[in-house]
């Protein structure tokens, strides 16, 4: 595999610095949703790849994997055993979507074609393929792996070590439904840590050298979300949500952030866990009373 890293802004919904697509040689590390095909197929300018890496199947990640399959008849895609099936038959995926989504659904991530089972690279818990080393990296999603491209210590990480918009150095860990899982989270931080990356190289938004303060500030994220959640207030978490960012950076970039990780969907996936945690008990985060947000990544239905 050739060393050539090269980040591809696909500009979601017209806005730049929210889904990077990486291409590492000849394979490209989650290619974005269908919707940003054209802008995507562009950037490549004629270059075909061999392959897809996908670290999970969301949306934002994945959903261009079923029509860059049609495109390219020679590409694999790779994925973990507990995503495959959402990509040979997305009908699950794309019903969970658009129950979250509505009106919006098509707009946000355009259409979602199935990859051809005889194309998919089924990936268990750890291993390489194509060059890179992978390991299973649950609590973002079950199915959630990490690549590490040992030669230059390069690690394409997915959302797995959150979120982080340059020039913002605040890291904001992506919390939707339906499978947060905090204690899987934080072990997975330690296997990637495990690998002493040189770089992170995240899909939202690009590649961090400062790897220890980054997985540092990921891990006090999971940590203070779990606590502003744990009140049970659906609007004081989001406010809190939004004033850590404003906090940060500038009003912009604070948009960025919540295009790639609403907080509406950082309160539903945060909800669920502690729910789950709770088991029905008293003193769980109350559900929401408003309508949810259309804006950010949709999640596969288990």
């Amino acid at each position: 595999m050739s060393e050539e890293f090269c980040p591809i802004d696909v500009r979601h919904l017209g806005r730049e610095r929210v889904i990077c697509c990486w291409r590492v040689g000849d394979v490209l590390v989650d290619p974005g949703p269908a919707s940003a095909l054209e802008t995507l197929l562009g950037q490549l300018d004629g270059f075909e790849p061999r392959a897809l890496a996908l670290t999970h199947v969301h949306l934002d990640h994945a959903g261009a994997a079923g029509s860059l399959a049609a495109r390219f008849p020679g590409l694999e895609v790779w994925v973990h055993e507990r995503g495959a099936r959402h990509l040979i038959d997305p009908s699950r995926l794309v019903h969970s979507a658009r129950r979250l989504y509505g009106e919006e659904m098509d707009r946000l991530w355009g259409e979602v074609l199935a990859v051809p089972e005889e194309r998919v690279r089924v990936l268990g818990d750890q291993g390489s393929i194509g060059g890179l080393r992978y390991t299973h990296t649950p609590g973002h999603a079950s199915h959630h792996v990490c690549y590490l491209h040992e030669p230059s210590g390069w690690a394409f990480v997915g959302d797995v070590a959150g979120v982080r918009i340059p020039p913002a150095d605040y890291v904001r860990p992506p919390t939707p439904p339906p499978d947060i899982d905090l204690e899987a989270w934080r072990r997975s931080v330690a296997r990637v840590r495990g690998w002493a990356p040189e770089r992170l190289a995240l899909t939202h938004f690009g590649a961090f050298p400062d790897v220890e303060r980054h997985l540092y500030a990921l891990e006090r994220g999971l940590d203070d979300f779990a606590q502003l959640a744990a009140g049970g207030h659906r609007r004081a978490f989001i406010d809190g949500v939004a004033a850590r960012v404003a906090a940060a950076t500038d009003p912009q970039t604070a948009a960025v952030y919540e295009q790639a990780a609403p907080a509406e969907h950082l309160w539903l996936g945060l909800e669920r866990y502690l729910n789950r945690l709770c088991g029905g008990a008293a003193g769980r985060p109350a559900a929401p009373s408003e309508g949810r947000s259309a804006r950010g990544p949709a999640q596969p239905a288990r």
